[in-house]
């Protein structure tokens, strides 16, 4: 076995928006999948536990629970997103957009240092792994309209009318 191999551990939970498979490590929340019922992301990895082997996980679906439930305004876990140096500066950007607040694409691109970024933050928002904790679905476009989300648009105005509650 690889010394290096990292064991991951995954739950399914319910939510508004269908079901949500949480994928931790030991240390950190690796990914949110919504609604994937084709079951591709078990690919991305290697070494998938059972569900429940984690504590981790129980916190991440706790929170989730109390977010959907309009109890939870942000999330404190340890995040550790696979991705480019790029994509990691926008989803730290994300962050710091607020419950039931919405930025543009470009805000995102000057908040990643980048005005001119625009497109790249789109691109970089579609990778996002750990959607609804790393909020992408907050991101709209400049003329307000709901674009891009990828798990679906209805799934992105469901979170936004949800925390506009």
């Amino acid at each position: 076995m690889d010394k290096n191999a990292q064991d991951y551990y995954y739950k399914t939970i319910l939510s508004p928006v269908g079901p949500i498979t949480i994928v931790a490590s030991e240390e950190a929340l690796k990914a949110v999948i919504i609604d994937d019922r084709d079951g591709g992301w078990r690919k991305r990895f290697p070494g998938l536990r059972a569900a429940g082997e984690s504590g981790l996980l129980d916190l991440a679906c706790e929170q989730l629970g109390e977010y959907f439930r309009g109890q939870r305004k942000t999330f404190d876990m340890p995040l550790d997103p696979d991705g480019t140096d790029f994509q990691k500066k926008v989803w730290k950007a994300l962050m710091s957009i607020g419950y039931g607040e919405t930025a543009s694409y470009g805000e995102v691109a000057r908040m990643s240092g980048n005005k001119k970024s625009a497109r790249a933050v789109g691109q970089a928002n579609n990778r996002n792994p750990i959607p609804i904790i790393i909020p992408c679905h907050r991101v709209i476009g400049h003329d307000g309209a709901l674009t891009g989300y990828a798990p679906g648009v209805e799934k992105k105005e469901t979170l936004l009318r949800l925390e506009s509650n």
